[in-house]
């Protein structure tokens, strides 16, 4: 029923169980450090264990079995040479006998290895600790006190001074809250040097303990001594960089991404980097156009890139939702116009995923909703400043910036710096959008489909012989995964990710950022019809596409996807063929120029009132005192209107010379048969439905 060397609890004492015979456990007392193997009856520590009063607990010196030292070191020397001393006595099966034991320690005694106070006390460290080789080993690890404080005293501890002049000062437990203090305001929060922090100590502790000579202040490095003793190495590891580089950067890694994804589809990643080259204008290869804007949708479990950007428009969710939508549709045309064979490869058929992990700063707000809402898509968004949320897209970034890093023309290389003999390499650019577009495609091909992945950490159940391809992980996941793609019309995902404004209505239409669109049903429905009363709103909402101005899309029925296209009407004609961009940068103008115009105008406005307020004065310091009667003047106001007509016929009256002819007739309205002049009527009267 008892084991030897197991650990049996008595109330408050332990023992150790040394030997077991058919009637009698031999144990020994574990804290005592003059006891000796004691006899006791098996039914008497069942009655105890009966009462709850005898238990088993766990071996307090069971790292005793796990100690190593190195083979002729000091420990093993010790070790070997005490268990060589008290080997007669542990060898005999009679130790537990008084008699017995002192013969043996009398005999070890008389050949002069060791004094009697020293062979018990390896004899019951032997018993006590296990009854192993081991267990005789010296306790260094106790030595020296490391980390603990040494008993206080009087003056300053430590070696004498040599050098500086003064005693010092002596760090008890007054000096020892300032230094706390100080630690944890400046050095904690504030990422302070010890040097620095050393000195705003001193400013503390001249208004606490004044007129203090220098030289018997606490001195830098008793502080860097206290804070090395009292604080952990997480602790300063924190403090050396800040909290977000520390949970990116520095935290440990408990689990991998791939283990949250069950499957192909279960899990998507986005972002979005700026590429490391600068490019050059199509039109003109000397003009360089500065850096593209990468984005990649990755399957986080097979690392199968899915769809991809790539473009000028900076970060934000209308390039998002560009790579998101180029996640959804069949890619065959795009390797067609950029020439990239496909017969040796099949691009696995699109769908949406289950999840899609991205930026804050991106897929947030009531714009990706319906994603989640229609397509039951979660949407979730890392914490500011945390790349290592998305660790798969990141690095694979790097992956396919490796492909022309290094010996492209206008690689980013830092920050510029006119140095002797240096060179600006946003002038040394080569590659325009479409080439360099064409590498990344390619190079994504490359990964999806050829190259393996080294340090791809596979599952259980994946057999040996599958590549660590993504291509291959892909296929075999939907064949042994859940699968998570679900079909869906990329043109109806797209109209759903679009971004949405509120628009206004009137009889010219729905105005949206100053441009008026119409539809069919819309005019059927009276909108735009001149009444005095309408049944239209006077907002409702509308989704929009960035890249095309030329159309919006009405949801005209809440809570549904179904949606009126609405087209550019010929009163916003201006803007047909325009993007958002572009008309939004017109607009813009239009308001710098018509800025410039007031400002013109209020100019040239202020000569022309004081002009006519110079006229009216003078014309009424010009008017005679009445010398008739009201009446009399109002009774010759038609004959005066009638003189005053006659005189202005006269100025317009041409003046004849003396050869003058006669002028030819020319009829202003042509016959009616004529086809020389042409009639707008049709255009003038057309009311544009169809």
């Amino acid at each position: 029923m008892f084991q030897v060397n197991e650990v049996i609890r008595l109330i408050d004492d332990r023992y150790r169980v040394l030997l077991t015979t058919n009637r009698h456990v031999i144990w020994i007392a574990i804290e005592d450090q003059k006891a000796f193997p004691d006899t006791v009856e098996i039914s008497q520590l069942e009655s105890l264990m009966l009462q709850e009063k005898l238990c088993r607990i766990e071996d307090p010196y069971e790292y005793v079995q796990t100690l190593f030292p190195e083979q002729g070191s000091k420990e093993a020397n010790i070790r070997d040479r005490n268990y060589q001393i008290i080997r007669p006595l542990i060898e005999d099966p009679l130790f537990y006998i008084d008699r017995v034991r002192s013969k043996h320690a009398a005999e070890i005694i008389a050949a002069g290895k060791v004094s009697r106070p020293y062979f018990y006390k390896l004899i019951r460290r032997y018993w006590q600790r296990g009854q192993v080789p081991n267990a005789l080993l010296p306790d260094y690890k106790n030595s020296g006190a490391k980390g603990q404080k040494r008993a206080a005293k009087a003056k300053k501890l430590g070696r004498p001074r040599v050098i500086m002049e003064g005693v010092g000062a002596l760090v008890d437990e007054s000096v020892e809250r300032l230094f706390r203090i100080i630690i944890e305001k400046y050095i904690l929060k504030k990422n302070f040097s010890i040097a620095k922090a050393h000195r705003k100590f001193k400013g503390l502790y001249d208004n606490i303990v004044p007129d203090t000579p220098e030289s018997e202040k606490p001195t830098k490095r008793q502080l860097s001594y206290f804070y090395d003793r009292e604080y952990s190495n997480i602790e300063k590891l924190k403090v050396a960089v800040p909290d977000i580089v520390y949970k990116k950067d520095v935290r440990p890694l408990h689990s991998t991404a791939t283990m949250h994804a069950t499957g192909p589809g279960s899990r998507f990643e986005i972002d979005a980097t700026i590429a490391d080259v600068i490019l050059v204008s199509d039109h003109d290869r000397n003009q360089p156009v500065g850096r593209p804007t990468v984005y990649i949708v990755i399957d986080v479990f097979s690392r199968f890139v899915v769809g991809w950007y790539i473009g000028f428009e900076n970060p934000s969710y209308e390039a998002a939702i560009q790579a998101l939508h180029m996640a959804l549709t069949d890619k065959n045309h795009i390797f067609k116009d950029l020439e990239i064979e496909t017969d040796s490869f099949i691009w696995p058929t699109p769908g949406l995923p289950e999840v899609i992990l991205a930026d804050r700063g991106e897929l947030i707000g009531h714009q990706i909703e319906s994603l989640e809402s229609s397509f039951k898509v979660r949407i979730e968004n890392t914490p500011p400043y945390r790349g290592d949320a998305k660790g798969i897209v990141e690095r694979r970034f790097r992956t396919l910036q490796a492909e022309f890093k290094g010996f492209t023309p206008g690689e980013v290389i830092g920050p510029i710096v006119k140095k002797r003999g240096g060179k600006n390499y946003w002038l040394d650019g080569v590659l325009t959008i479409s080439e360099f577009t064409e590498i990344i495609v390619s190079s994504i091909v490359m990964r999806n489909f050829i190259d393996p992945m080294t340090k791809y950490d596979r599952a259980q159940d994946m057999p040996s012989d599958l590549p660590s391809i993504p291509v291959h992980l892909w296929n075999w996941g939907l064949q042994n995964r859940t699968g998570r793609l679900r079909k869906a019309e990329a043109e109806t995902v797209r109209i759903a990710l679009l971004p949405r404004k509120e628009a206004t209505t009137s009889v010219q239409g729905i105005c949206l950022f100053g441009i008026y669109y119409s539809a069919k049903e819309i005019i059927e429905l009276g909108w735009m019809h001149r009444a005095d009363h309408s049944t239209r709103p006077e907002k409702i909402k509308v989704a929009y596409d960035p890249k095309c101005a030329d159309e919006i899309y009405f949801f005209h029925t809440v809570g549904s996807r179904e949606y009126w296209v609405c087209r550019i009407t010929d009163l916003s004609r201006e803007y047909r063929g325009c993007t958002f961009w572009e008309v939004w940068r017109k607009q813009k103008q239009v308001k710098q120029q018509a800025a410039k115009d007031i400002l013109h105008a209020d100019k040239i406005r202020r000569r022309h009132e004081d002009r006519v307020e110079e006229i009216i004065s003078s014309a009424t310091k010009q008017k005679p005192k009445p010398s008739a009667t009201n009446t009399e003047r109002m009774r010759g106001a038609g004959p005066a209107r009638t003189s005053q007509l006659e005189q202005e016929r006269d100025q317009r009256r041409p003046k004849k010379t003396v050869n003058e002819k006669s002028a030819k007739v020319v009829h202003l309205s042509p016959p009616e048969d004529s086809d020389d002049y042409p009639d707008f009527g049709d255009e003038l009267f057309d009311d544009g439905d169809d």
